[in-house]
């Protein structure tokens, strides 16, 4: 017979529920005694059973993260944060991913191997949110969510950001200004347009259909987009506003090959900040967040959530922005 958490228990003169509950770290326990605790545990070389754990307690510990974009820089920088503050709540963290929402198979996380879901990528039209709410499965959106009264999210303040972008162009002077947005069916992509369009007609600027480019937020998007704005715009565009850093490198590089100078003909803005953002290479303008605290305040959330200590009318958190001024934009001559 192996060594079990009874023998732990007789080690440390406390009950066996003390013992499951004090390597749990639940905060019940005074810190005195889970120290007591994991030093007979650490004397026994004993390993809890996450088995019998999730028998006795229904729990699983485990969060899956579905991410159907795993090419996109934007996703490591925060899978890592969210990860780690898991981890430091005591979950672990399984990563599903496909290419859309809709390929993922309901049974992956219904069959009870997890406590909570993570959705990174959600789409407003996808069904999966509201086959998880059916099935009482709890879960936050990260990033984007559908914009729905009832949700529980960890968001940016979109608007916020397009806003901040128009002023500072409008201060700059442009007034003849494009926009390479996100997809409609996503939140990110309809909030930063709507932000940018209400602050440009507040200042009497237009953003005309033909300076609009929609798409994967992705840098193909950007690179493809350039071409045919600077061909269908007359005049041409003097600002591009990204949906975010990977769409605005696809212009810049797009910029390049077509002898477009940036910032002196073009001026070019993106949004989150990315870590490459900042490289020498790029020093691109753009619109700041904390990447990080995007997602650890949506791990304490769905943790909240799976205790059942959240309103059940939903509870939306949302990160500010701000204007992140680089090499990448100019006045309009």
């Amino acid at each position: 017979m192996g060594i079990t958490s009874h023998d732990v228990a007789r080690l440390a003169g406390v009950s066996q529920p003390t013992v499951s509950r004090a390597l749990r770290d639940d905060p019940r326990v005074s810190e005195a005694t889970r120290e007591k605790v994991r030093r007979a545990a650490q004397a026994l070389n004993y390993v809890p059973s996450e088995a019998g754990r999730t028998l006795s307690t229904r729990a699983t510990r485990r969060v899956g993260v579905i991410v159907t974009d795993l090419t996109n820089p934007f996703y490591p920088h925060v899978i890592a944060p969210l990860h780690d503050e898991l981890s430091g709540l005591g979950y672990r963290m399984m990563l599903i991913t496909e290419r859309s929402d809709e390929a993922v198979a309901e049974e992956k996380l219904l069959d009870q191997s997890m406590d909570g879901v993570v959705l990174a990528t959600a789409t407003t039209d996808s069904r999966l949110p509201a086959q998880l709410e059916r099935r009482g499965m709890p879960y936050v959106f990260l990033n984007r969510d559908t914009g729905r009264a009832g949700d529980f999210a960890s968001v940016v303040d979109n608007e916020g950001g397009g806003r901040l972008v128009a002023r500072e162009l409008v201060a700059l002077g442009h007034r003849h200004v494009a926009g390479v947005f996100g997809a409609a069916n996503t939140t990110t992509g309809r909030e930063r347009e709507l932000g940018f369009r209400l602050a440009l007609a507040e200042a009497g600027v237009g953003l005309v259909e033909d300076r609009v480019v929609r798409g994967a937020f992705e840098y193909d998007t950007g690179y493809r987009a350039l071409p045919a704005l600077l061909a269908a715009a007359d005049p041409a565009p003097t600002a591009v506003f990204c949906g975010n850093d990977v769409v605005a490198i696809g212009v810049l590089n797009a910029a390049l090959a077509a002898g477009v100078k940036v910032p002196d003909d073009l001026t070019v803005v993106g949004f989150d900040d990315l870590p490459m953002a900042a490289w020498e290479v790029f020093r691109l303008t753009t619109v700041r967040h904390d990447l990080g605290e995007l997602s650890r305040q949506a791990a304490r959330l769905l943790v909240r959530r799976i205790a059942g200590e959240v309103d059940p009318g939903g509870e939306r958190l949302v990160l500010p922005t701000e204007f992140v001024p680089r090499a990448t934009h100019a006045r309009a001559h």
